[in-house]
């Protein structure tokens, strides 16, 4: 089973993240934002990776190290639940609409982080939540998941149809890149014979 379950608690967030590589797209989040919760529900639904998030955060200062601290263990709960990426068919790409806004995302499930992210908001918030936490949580997923990702908006207008255009792509690359190969069950999918060295 494709499964993980990261804890991470530092003195300004207390996270918990579970996944399912191989579920249904349920979604149980609770992060006390409620555009981020909204962002990952549909990157659940999506993707059809079941994920838990609990995360208890220093809200009162702002959305910053909870938004990305949940990047962070995400992404390392997806890179568990990898394993060694055998039969994977590890590269993805997708365009996403979302209303006027058409957004790129390509996927490398290569073991080398990297991320490209060009997206411009026109507004600095979208309801409570900034927009510049966006590409702070792709930062923190990418890296570490351990997936080269480049991500980018072609052209939108509303701030909200951008950012939900991001995580919408994302979900539906990580769908096609984590999922079985049948012509290559048990082969890592890289002439090194090994993915991330």
């Amino acid at each position: 089973m494709r499964t993980a379950t990261i804890k991470r608690k530092t003195k300004e967030t207390d996270i918990e993240v579970s996944i399912d590589l191989d579920g249904t797209g349920v979604a149980k989040v609770a992060t006390g934002i409620g555009f981020f919760d909204h962002m990952l529900d549909l990157l659940a639904k999506h993707s059809r990776i079941d994920l838990t998030v609990k995360a208890v955060g220093d809200l009162h200062i702002d959305f910053h190290h909870t938004t990305e601290d949940v990047g962070i263990a995400l992404g390392q709960a997806v890179k568990q639940a990898l394993g060694n990426m055998a039969g994977i068919s590890r590269y993805a790409s997708i365009f996403m609409p979302m209303d006027e806004t058409l957004t790129r995302v390509v996927i490398d499930i290569s073991g080398r982080p990297f991320l490209v992210f060009k997206a411009d908001f026109p507004r600095d918030k979208i309801g409570e939540f900034d927009t510049e936490l966006v590409r702070e949580w792709f930062t923190a997923f990418a890296f570490n998941a351990g997936v080269t990702l480049h991500v980018e908006t072609l052209y939108g207008d509303n701030s909200h149809h951008i950012a939900e255009s991001c995580f919408k792509g994302l979900a539906r690359a990580l769908r096609a890149a984590v999922a079985i190969d049948p012509k290559a069950a048990g082969e890592v999918p890289s002439t090194k014979g090994q993915l991330g060295g």
